[in-house]
């Protein structure tokens, strides 16, 4: 019984180690989850379906509206000194034209429009709707792989202050070492009260340094918590990454897709708009009472029909938009044209800081093997009394100060190859 619960003991305190580390997947995935942007631009898929549906419904499906409609047309009788809500004939009188009104209009119908002939217009509608699924879905890539580059960036920013604060601790740690020696040392009047002051300041300037990267490290996960939509208040402990540059990929590339998608639908958008100079066909058919007499309301009947429509001339609209849309697709090659150009300068220019940086992080690795074997040489030498204390404090800023710099170097090439991969797209 003991050994069981000693086991469940065991799982559960990993189980709550594990909950308290997060990694950049985590936050990725909660960006894409809580992003406004993305949530409407899938849900533009299904209003894309439904336009589809909506345009097949009004070129194949009928459409029927009940109308009523009552006109009075009184006029003042001078025949017979009287007002009449309905003439039923006047030689003098005050109102419309008896001809025009026929006393009134008394009208209760069921009418239906069908249009036909229209398959050539749908297929048109369906190729542009599927255009414009194409387009939203490169829009969902792209918008997927902006939130991935905002989110990798902040959580990098988070790394660097957290790395800086363990850095800083670790400093701290071996000051404390230090500061206990100075002790002894001042004790056995190796050196003086003063250097043990000087040393116990060096040893406060850390400990500040720390809890000013721990409060640096909360705020940015404050933000990347704000960037990512999550609530939760809690701090966690991020896990490191090593980004690794991507494989060019400028042939499939989802930016270089978003301008053909464009052209694409410009090019769909005319021939839309020229299905306005197609004839038109329609079949019309009503039923119901339509009477202008009141004393002959009784009047039930139908009638049916068909209509033609086609225009003729609409001052030359047609070719106006032509040449706007020529004009556009010139704009969007040309837009294209210019991305690729400063797509490939951007790649270059970050391979080339980051050959810098690693030949940087090459001499700071080797300066910092120099400087912990000196800080090694002056503990030994700290002991015996032979290091001047401010010779020995310099050293161990230096020391930090370097530490962080090769951390800063670190972090500048996880954001270049961040930012590399995401023109690499």
């Amino acid at each position: 019984m003991i050994r069981t619960l000693f086991i469940l003991a065991f799982i559960l305190l990993n189980i709550l180690l594990h909950a308290q580390n997060r990694d950049l997947n985590y936050y990725i995935e909660q960006a894409k989850k809580n992003s406004p942007l993305l949530n409407k631009t899938q849900n533009d898929q299904q209003i894309i379906d439904l336009d589809l549906k909506q345009v097949n419904s009004i070129l194949s499906k009928p459409e029927i509206n009940l109308a009523a409609n009552v006109l009075f047309s009184p006029i003042i009788n001078h025949d017979k000194n009287t007002f009449d809500l309905v003439s039923q004939g006047a030689a003098q009188y005050t109102g419309y034209d008896l001809g025009i009104t026929n006393g009134g209009q008394y009208q209760a119908l069921i009418a239906m429009n069908q249009p036909l002939f229209n398959k050539s217009k749908f297929a048109a509608y369906s190729k542009q709707s599927e255009a414009l699924k194409q387009k939203n879905e490169n829009s969902i890539k792209l918008t997927i792989h902006e939130i991935e580059q905002l989110v990798s960036y902040q959580y990098v920013l988070c790394l660097k202050s957290k790395l800086q604060a363990d850095n800083v601790q670790i400093i701290k740690k071996q000051m404390d070492e230090q500061v206990k020696l100075m002790e002894m040392l001042v004790s056995h009047a190796i050196y003086k009260q003063t250097d043990l002051y000087l040393l116990q300041i060096e040893q406060q300037n850390f400990e500040l340094s720390y809890h000013e990267n721990v409060t640096e490290y909360k705020n940015n996960l404050y933000d990347l918590n704000l960037l990512c939509g999550i609530s939760d208040t809690a701090t966690y402990n991020l896990l490191p990454v090593d980004f690794k540059m991507k494989n060019d990929s400028v042939m499939n590339s989802p930016f270089l897709a978003s301008y053909s998608l464009d052209s694409l639908n410009l090019v769909l958008e005319q021939s839309i708009f020229e299905l306005k100079y197609k004839p038109q066909l329609n079949w019309f058919f009503d039923a119901g009472q339509n009477a202008v007499y009141l004393p002959s309301i009784n009047r039930f009947g139908f009638s049916t029909g068909l209509s033609f429509t086609m225009n003729i001339f609409d001052g030359k609209q047609r070719q106006i938009q032509q040449e706007k849309t020529k004009i556009n697709l010139q704009s969007l090659d040309f837009e294209k044209n210019n991305f690729v150009k400063q797509r490939q300068i951007q790649r270059n220019k970050i391979q080339q800081q980051i050959q810098s940086i690693d030949e940087k992080e090459k001499i700071l690795n080797r300066q910092l093997n120099q400087y912990e074997t000196i800080v090694k040489a002056y503990q030994n030498e700290m002991a015996q009394g032979l290091v001047s204390i401010m010779e020995l404090k310099n050293l161990v800023k230096d020391y930090a100060a370097k530490k962080q710099e090769l951390l800063q170097v670190n972090i500048e090439k996880q954001w270049l190859i961040n930012m590399y991969n995401y023109w690499n797209y």
